[in-house]
């Protein structure tokens, strides 16, 4: 609220209270003095009490919607000045509220114990008393009436002027009178009148048809209070029937008219009954009205009260507000960042010395936050090297929390472990698949008690196979722990490390046997073979068949070993690869030329892709490895009627649509590899067959790595075991190359038609 409202604010509120103050003194001053004036005018009276009202709610609730206006448009200091209003409204309001309840209460009942309740049950009795005792009279005289109008029908004589004037005196009635059909008079006697009152043709046939009637005037109304109005003193007036006992021709009705005066003193008291029942109801009611006056004042009081109170709530709101919004100001432009020196209230009280000490708080904070960036710059250096560091590591690191949760993962742990461990962060290690085990391994580890040294370090190296279709991981693993006691892990693959040095030893292995077992073969081959020529003519029999059978089985045996001694040989000293652009659809036709038979028999299948790029590789030993992945693929469904072995060749390429690698894929529908196999298949002597060095797959291995080609082992699976298992539905050896030679000329698929492949 700005001055100018509020200037027209407390205009509007004094002339308000000021005209609400005459009104009310107006009201309870006519209120109690002149009641048929507050009645005439009570209409327009509680009509000026609303329209007030309705000025002054209208004022409050204009000043609230302003004030809600600014709120919404999120004006700074609207809800400060709201809550402030609230305040001073709620100050006022209450008081007025308990003053308002506790008024319209005492208004109430005051009102309400002006009049008696005993009274009015007392007025009401004594009326119905007075009414009781004058019916009782009427009922008398009507019964009187109808006995006297029977009897004048049998002895006509009565209803001449002295039986009237008889019959008057025995009713102590005033006025007896002889009427004809219509009413009108035939005869009469008593006070003399010449022309006494007719009935009315109702009463006339009410008489005709009960008989009698009877009713009492003068009582009704108060005659003697109209303007005008003859005094008349309250009687009983009865009409009988008189039987008519002649046969004469038309309407013959007479009616006998009987009035007789009411005792003075029962009429008078009868009529201050009545009139003072009458005043009190008509006081009743003016109760009523000059009870709702009271309230309605009351009302119109409260909410000049509420009005005052809000108005209240503006002015001095806004002077308290002022400083507050200049701190919630200097708080808002803290809150985003902003910590330029502040203003400051100018006064001497406590709220002045408040914006004074933020200000000088705000400029500490400033000089704090400078010296803070400075630290954090140093801090990002810091860490941003070292976070290259990491990311330019061969070895992988995980950082762990003290609660053993993934902290920090480098690239490199990511490449080692082909697993998304950055997805992990928060998590602990055992959440990530394939590592529960391994998890448990380095938690137990890292619990044990170090032997030698004083840090919490150790080294040890795992086996680990994160997928069925990934190859097993040779990990030499480094632990320790960070100086807040959280776990640290190095590690790095050292599976072809591993894998070198042990091709290493077996080469070593096969050289020296074959050096050892080689030599003393042909003599023991040529030794058994002249034992035989000597001796074979002079045996005879049996003997001479188990001679027989003893060198050829030594033949045999010598001959096998020969055949081991060349395998080893071959192992131990392969030849260095002689690179050279190469076909790999051409190289498969070659090869599968000398498995004709199986070819056209239909349990060795090709699906070359074309287009393929060439490969750089040595002819004669892709050659080899071609030849035993076949070999063995139709060894592994030799007993199997439906075994099938296919091979097949595809390209993956770049997004940017270049070669990435060739692959050469041999599947075969076999029993698949077993388990122990998979995890040692490369390594010398280990087959499946029962026959065999085992030598296959080590040879495949090694000129692979000669090529710098990838060789992948796996099993197929179709559907589940009756335990819940994958069923093995064959095996499967890929061999990537990615030493790649962009063709130019003829096709693959034109190289592998022209090499016979069909």
């Amino acid at each position: 609220m700005n001055r100018r409202a509020s200037r027209w604010g407390w205009i509007l509120a004094i002339t308000a209270i000021t005209g609400g103050g005459l009104v009310l003194s107006f009201l309870l001053s006519i209120a109690t003095n002149n009641r048929q004036f507050y009645e005439r005018h009570y209409t327009w009276l509680f009509w000026v009490n609303v329209v007030i009202a309705g000025v002054l709610i209208l004022a409050i609730v204009v000043a609230g919607a302003q004030l809600l206006v600014r709120v919404m448009h999120g004006r700074f200091g609207s809800r400060l000045l709201l809550r402030l209003a609230a305040i001073f409204a709620l100050v006022g309001v209450v008081p007025g509220a308990l003053v308002y309840t506790v008024s319209y209460q005492f208004v109430s009942r005051s009102i309400e114990s002006w009049f008696d309740v005993e009274v009015e049950g007392a007025l009401e009795a004594g009326l119905n008393l007075g009414r009781g005792t004058l019916d009782a009279l009427v009922n008398d005289l009507a019964a009187r009436t109808r006995l006297a109008a029977e009897r004048s029908a049998e002895s006509p004589d009565r209803l001449q002027p002295l039986g009237l004037e008889r019959l008057r005196e025995q009713l102590a009635a005033q006025e007896v009178v002889l009427l004809g059909a219509s009413g009108q008079p035939l005869s009469s006697a008593g006070s003399g009148t010449l022309a006494p009152e007719r009935p009315s043709i109702l009463m006339l046939r009410q008489a005709k048809s009960t008989r009698v009637v009877g009713q009492l005037e003068g009582l009704d109304d108060d005659i003697a209070a109209r303007p005008g109005a003859s005094s008349a003193q309250p009687r009983i007036r009865v009409v009988a029937y008189v039987p008519s006992t002649s046969f004469a021709i038309g309407p013959d009705d007479r009616y006998l008219m009987v009035t007789q005066l009411l005792p003075a003193g029962l009429a008078a008291n009868a009529l201050a009954v009545q009139n003072a029942y009458r005043e009190y109801q008509q006081r009743s009611l003016a109760r009523e009205g000059l009870r709702k006056m009271y309230i309605g004042t009351l009302t119109l009081t409260l909410i000049l009260a509420v009005f005052g109170a809000v108005l209240l709530a503006g002015t001095f709101g806004n002077q308290l507000a002022r400083p507050l919004l200049l701190l919630a100001d200097g708080v808002r432009q803290v809150t985003r960042g902003d910590l330029s020196p502040k203003k400051v209230f100018a006064s001497r009280d406590e709220l002045g010395g408040l914006t004074r000490s933020f200000a000088d708080m705000t400029q500490q904070l400033s000089d704090a936050r400078t010296m803070v960036e400075r630290s954090v710059s140093d801090l990002e250096a810091a860490r941003s090297n070292l976070q290259t560091i990491l990311d330019n590591m061969s070895a992988g690191v995980i950082v762990f929390d003290r609660l053993g949760h993934i902290e920090q993962v480098n690239p490199a742990a990511t490449r080692i472990l082909k697993l998304p461990l950055g997805a992990y962060i928060g998590r602990p290690l055992g959440d990530v698949p394939a590592l529960a085990a391994f998890a448990q391994t380095l938690t137990q580890r890292f619990e044990s008690p170090v032997e030698g040294g004083e840090r919490d370090q150790w080294q040890e190296s795992f086996n680990l196979q994160t997928a069925p279709e990934h190859d097993s991981l040779t990990l030499l693993v480094r632990g320790a722990r960070l100086p807040n006691g959280a776990p640290l892990l190095v590690f790095d693959d050292i599976t072809d490390l591993v894998s070198a040095q042990r091709a290493e030893a077996w080469s070593e292995v096969a050289r020296r046997l074959a050096h050892e077992i080689k030599n003393p073969l042909t003599p023991i081959q040529l030794s058994a073979e002249r034992l035989q020529h000597k001796l074979e003519s002079k045996l005879e029999g049996s003997d001479q068949q188990m001679l027989a059978r003893s060198v050829h089985t030594i033949v045999n045996q010598v001959q096998a070993m020969k055949r081991l001694v060349n395998e080893f040989r071959d192992y131990a000293r392969l030849p260095a690869a002689t690179f050279a652009p190469l076909d790999v659809n051409a190289l498969v036709a070659e090869v599968l030329a000398l498995y004709g038979h199986a070819f056209e028999g239909g349990r060795l299948v090709t699906d070359l892709a074309e287009e393929l790029p060439l490969v750089l590789g040595d002819a004669t030993q892709l050659r080899q490895v071609i030849h035993n992945l076949v070999q063995n693929a139709l060894d592994a469904i030799s007993d199997r009627p439906d075994g099938q072995v296919r091979l097949r060749t595809e390209g993956a390429r770049n997004l940017d649509d270049t070669w990435r690698t060739v692959r050469l894929i041999v599947a075969d529908n076999g029993p698949g590899f077993a388990e122990r196999v998979l995890k040692r298949a490369f390594e010398p002597y280990v087959t499946t067959k029962s026959k065999g060095t085992g030598l296959g797959l080590a040879v495949v291995k090694k000129i692979a790595d000669e090529h710098a080609a990838r060789v992948r082992l796996s099993n197929l699976h179709h559907g589940v075991t009756e335990q819940g298992e994958p069923h093995v539905a064959g095996a499967q050896v890929s061999l990537s190359f990615s030493k790649l030679v962009p063709r130019e000329g003829t096709s693959a698929g034109t190289a592998a038609t022209a090499a016979g492949v069909h």
